[in-house]
């Protein structure tokens, strides 16, 4: 019985105090739902106004620039390839033929308004059907129009009537210095129009991949599906076409991808679009490495053959190409780097220590390489 009165008092002492609050509520005329206005003195403001310069804005503004610049000349290659697999009987032996088809992926980049788009041969190795989504999302048909086996690259056109394609800006690949920043646009897993960021690491890499390589390496993020994508600077003009990646997460380290420079690659590309294949060139002579025997930089000519401009104009085995279209040459590769570079037809001025005392000048034309029978 006591237990009840001391329930039932302190059942009226807080009603006893609700009530008390209510009157004290009405009379400062407060509600519990009023708004209460806070100062924002306190509180830093969403964004301010910058004041100043501000580098890594800038840097930021510049590669993201160059991006909005080149995105609309970057597309997706679909391809789809037919492969036959034996299919063994109930006894083990082999029976069946059966036939499967393989959907593949890769980058590409356009580089003339009628269509034409720049990408890795590997990309569409073997494939029956070929598809490009273009930035904007729209899928058109490809056709192939030529193929380089040597450099991996390869030419497609795709059509659309009364439409003309945003072409990307070349830029000058022989101009590219190590170390200045390189940005890399492509699929890679199937992520449509992915960005990644580095620096030009070195130039003229040879990795005995391909059968001629004058690779720019790099190591902005490149991984399956970039193959074919543009490799650009940061004004947003193109200096490479993303080819060959050497990375093993486990023993080698991340970050080591390769590409073809802009200028070699809008040499095959042209005469990939004019004749369906690339003409190599070359003056008629081989050359070889440096040995020292002569003062100064300079490349010895190993070989010279007949009937040919080398020939013709006087060159002979033993000469020193000091010079060829005015640059400097120190090794084989920068020669042969700088007639790779031209077109069969256009004419080269040679700088040649003849004889060990002499000092020519040559003009020899670029011949095509002789095919093999």
């Amino acid at each position: 019985m006591k237990r009840k009165w001391v329930l039932i008092f302190f059942c009226g002492l807080m009603v006893l105090s609700a009530i008390l609050s209510a009157l004290l509520r009405r009379e400062t005329g407060d509600a519990p739902w009023s708004r209460v206005n806070i100062s924002e003195r306190g509180f830093s403001p969403r964004q301010l106004p910058t004041t100043g310069s501000n580098p890594a804005r800038q840097f930021s503004d510049a590669i993201a620039d160059a991006v909005e610049k080149v995105m609309p000349s970057v597309v997706v290659i679909h391809t789809e390839t037919v492969q036959y697999k034996i299919q063994p009987d109930l006894f083990g032996f082999p029976m069946f033929r059966v036939r499967q088809k393989l959907a593949g992926e890769g980058s590409g980049v356009i580089i003339d308004e009628r269509g034409y788009i720049l990408t890795s041969q590997h990309v569409l190795e073997g494939a029956r059907q070929i598809e490009v989504v273009l930035n904007t999302g729209k899928k058109i048909p490809a056709k192939v129009v030529g193929r380089d086996r040597a450099t991996d690259l390869a030419v497609l056109k795709i059509k659309a009537e009364g439409e003309a394609f945003p072409a990307v800006e070349f830029g000058d690949s022989d101009a590219v210095r190590v170390g200045e920043v390189a940005i890399a646009i492509g699929s890679p897993f199937s992520l449509q129009s992915s960005v990644t960021v580095g620096h030009v690491s070195q130039k003229g890499r040879r990795v005995e991949i391909l059968p001629y390589e004058d690779f720019i390496q790099t190591d902005a993020a490149i991984n399956e599906g970039n193959s074919g994508g543009p490799l650009i600077d940061a004004d947003g003009r193109l200096i490479g076409i993303n080819a060959v990646i050497q990375t093993d997460a486990v023993e080698r380290g991340v970050g080591i991808a390769f590409s073809v420079p802009s200028n070699l690659a809008m040499v095959i590309a042209k005469s990939l679009i004019e004749k369906g294949v690339h003409e190599w060139p070359w003056v008629g002579a081989f050359f070889g490495e440096t040995t020292g025997q002569f003062d100064g930089d300079g490349v010895p000519v190993e070989q010279v053959w007949r009937d040919t401009s080398a020939a013709e104009a006087g060159m002979k085995p033993g000469d020193m190409i000091l010079e060829v279209d005015g640059i400097r040459v120190k090794n084989e590769h920068d020669v042969y780097r700088i007639i790779f570079n031209h077109s069969v037809g256009e004419t080269l001025r040679f700088t040649v220590l003849h004889d060990k005392t002499k000092q020519l000048e040559f003009e020899l034309l670029l011949q095509e390489f002789p095919r093999q029978p």
